[in-house]
């Protein structure tokens, strides 16, 4: 492995000790709806939707219960909600259907599912399960490629060079730490460079 890469190790590794997804959820379903909603949307409005939604609609035989009309309400907020009802709706009734309403660990499964990506898929594996798995959400994508831990405009092609690049018992934390690092420090339009820990190791802070 590059010296370059190892650095970047181990300053994320110093910097985010104990990274965690800021969903909130109770179960492997909730966890599931949750990440379906978060396609881009923000996880604190996410968090705020689910909130009041999983009072009553935390299982799929409880969520199939709503027309779509009724769930597009209840989200409307997280944007996109036409298909996004729809998905949890079909992925719903996928899973009752499938699994006996149980979540799948394996990733296979869990993308034969409605509305379940790639994406969504390494989330729910990382998160619920604890299986190795990098997830390249849209700060994820950002900062690895500002970093130059990835270099590609494409999401799976990033993906497969930082499965490449990091060990596979680091893929979880490195993935929760770069989100963390992506909202709140490298942003997309104003990227905190000066108090980035991480701006000396930074292929696009050396290049700016």
């Amino acid at each position: 492995m590059k010296q370059d890469v190892l650095e970047i190790i181990k300053a994320v590794d110093e910097l985010y000790v104990n990274p965690k997804c800021e969903l909130v959820f109770s179960s492997n379903y909730e966890l599931l709806v949750a990440v379906i909603l978060s396609a881009q949307c923000t996880d604190k409005r996410v968090n705020q939707v689910t909130s009041s939604l999983f009072k009553e609609y935390n299982t799929p035989q409880k969520m199939i219960t709503l027309s779509q009309e009724q769930l597009e309400e209840k989200i409307r907020s997280c944007g996109f909600f036409h298909n996004k009802a729809k998905h949890i709706l079909d992925c719903s009734r996928d899973l009752i259907e499938k699994y006996n309403g149980e979540i799948p660990s394996n990733k296979k499964e869990l993308k034969g599912l409605a509305g379940v990506g790639e994406k969504t898929a390494n989330v729910v594996l990382a998160t619920a399960f604890g299986v190795p798995a990098i997830a390249v959400d849209t700060h994820v994508f950002r900062v690895s490629n500002r970093l130059g831990l990835a270099n590609s405009k494409d999401v799976l092609k990033t993906q497969k060079q930082l499965e490449k690049k990091l060990p596979k018992d680091k893929w979880i934390k490195f993935h929760y730490a770069l989100v963390l690092h992506g909202r709140y420090v490298c942003k997309s339009q104003r990227p905190n460079c000066k108090e980035c820990k991480l701006s000396a190791l930074c292929a696009y802070k050396n290049k700016k």
